[in-house]
């Protein structure tokens, strides 16, 4: 009798834990919604261009600067690198680890003016999450501006440099986004009207 009573207990606990794990998969291969974007077009009539031209290293230190800066970084750090690609590095935890996390894209500039950064490759410890997942962690648990729009089912974040709000509503827009001949040029849209 007794014997019945632990074959059916251990039953139930291995049933338990197969549908607790299959959730788990479950929730971990779903990914979530986009957001999407809305590309904007300046008029170019109404402003004053000024070109720049800067290298990796000098943005490296606006880009990192500004996160510190505008408290972007929230509980959880984060850092840009920009190297033969647009890498950000930032931790994931999991139960009471922190495991390091690597992202990396490839810059794309679109003719508006913006950046399109398409995931080229990730590394999450020792775990093989799927790139939607961890995007949609990243979107979710990070600060990130409201002109960047991670987008986990297509694998991609949407830099909207056009609506960034700088002093003097200035506008930006990129020309050349080219990391492996370290060729960046920017254009400076000051307002005239």
């Amino acid at each position: 009798m007794k014997e019945q009573k632990w074959k059916k207990l251990f039953f139930l606990l291995l049933a338990i834990n197969i549908i607790v794990i299959a959730v788990l998969v479950v929730i971990v291969k779903t990914p979530g919604e986009d957001d999407y974007y809305s590309p904007q077009n300046i008029d170019l009539n109404e402003h004053v261009p000024f070109r720049i031209q800067t290298d990796k290293a000098d943005l490296n230190q606006v880009i990192n600067h500004y996160l510190d800066k505008e408290g972007l970084t929230g509980p959880i750090d984060y850092r840009i690198n920009l190297d033969k690609e647009v890498e950000l590095y930032g931790t994931v935890p999991v139960f009471s680890q922190e495991i390091q996390m690597k992202l990396a894209f490839e810059p794309i500039a679109l003719d508006n003016g913006d950046i399109l950064l398409q995931q080229k490759s990730i590394s999450v410890g020792q775990l093989q999450l799927p790139v939607s997942y961890v995007l949609k962690f990243v979107r979710d648990k990070y600060k990130v501006p409201n002109w960047v729009t991670i987008q986990p089912n297509e694998e991609r974040i949407y830099v909207s440099l056009q609506k960034m709000k700088l002093k003097s509503d200035i506008h930006v827009k990129v020309d050349e986004f080219d990391l492996k001949n370290d060729d960046i040029r920017f254009t400076l849209l000051v307002p005239i009207k």
